[in-house]
């Protein structure tokens, strides 16, 4: 096996937000190999600009902003704090809907600094004639949601103590808008708001049954579905008799007990769960 291919073995062992991940160090690192040796500045057709006729022509961008970053602090913060909300959320919840809830976040993050930057008249917050990168809007928006549907999840610092994500969240919210007032990078803390926003509006509508963001998963699946290979096998009909149901293998019948228990979720909220129910997808998720 090929260096190449032992690569490509691991990264397809990765869950999605491993990928994602590991996409933005490599965009990282290419952006400084092209920029460095030889030059080039490709990835200003993937930042979002403030202007919003400069937009039109790279619509793509609200998304792609997302996947690059200005240094090596800027990633590995942003990654990090991505690895343990990621995970804090996944063990709840449905991957696509963890994902569903940081690209929105990272989308809206781009339009609260679209918005600011064309609506408001004159330059007030200081985003004209800029640029925005990094994820910084999605993980805004994980950290919300967690922080409002699981007030009292935690995470623990330096192997020594607990904080609450709510803790963490009022300290970040607080840090922005200060740096906002104080003219400190003012787009990029523009769209952190905007990740907020729709993470607190998604929590809110979850615990009310509601899940915004099916829509946007149907969209991007059915987007996704174009880049899949199509199949050459044909499907052939046959009548037979068949005298007996396969059984149902008991990993089936456990699949089965935890979407139950994760649309109970959906419709009544965490605290609705029976300790049983708890212990049982708590377990399920140590398994996993």
């Amino acid at each position: 096996m090929t260096t190449i291919e032992r690569l490509k073995y691991r990264y397809n062992l990765l869950d999605v937000f491993g990928k994602i991940i590991t996409v933005n160090v490599i965009v990282f690192a290419l952006d400084l190999i092209f920029s460095s040796l030889f030059r080039l500045n490709i990835v200003k057709y993937f930042v979002i600009p403030s202007g919003f006729d400069d937009f039109i022509w790279q619509p793509w961008s609200l998304l792609t902003y997302g996947f690059l970053h200005s240094g090596l602090f800027h990633l590995l913060f942003n990654m990090l704090f991505l690895f343990y909300l990621s995970r804090t959320a996944s063990n709840l919840f449905r991957t696509k809907m963890v994902l569903n809830i940081y690209l929105l976040g990272i989308i809206s993050g781009g339009l609260a600094y679209l918005a600011v930057s064309n609506i408001i008249p004159g330059n007030f917050f200081g985003t004209r004639n800029g640029v925005m990168v990094g994820a910084s809007a999605g993980v805004s928006a994980l950290l919300m949601f967690v922080a409002i549907y699981m007030p009292d999840s935690q995470i623990r610092l330096i192997n020594m103590f607990n904080v609450k994500w709510m803790h963490i969240a009022l300290f970040f919210v607080a840090m922005d808008v200060f740096r906002i007032l104080l003219g400190i990078n003012q787009g990029g803390y523009i769209a952190h708001l905007g990740g907020y926003l729709l993470g607190y509006y998604y929590a809110t509508q979850l615990k009310k049954g509601k899940d915004i963001g099916l829509g946007f998963e149907r969209t991007m699946d059915s987007f996704m579905g174009w880049f899949k290979p199509k199949s050459s096998l044909k499907t052939v009909h046959r009548n037979a008799v068949r005298t007996s149901k396969p059984k149902p293998s008991v990993k089936d019948e456990k699949q089965k007990k935890i979407d139950a228990i994760l649309d109970k979720i959906s419709k009544s909220g965490y605290d609705s769960l029976s300790a049983k129910e708890k212990a049982f997808l708590f377990d399920a998720s140590k398994e996993d």
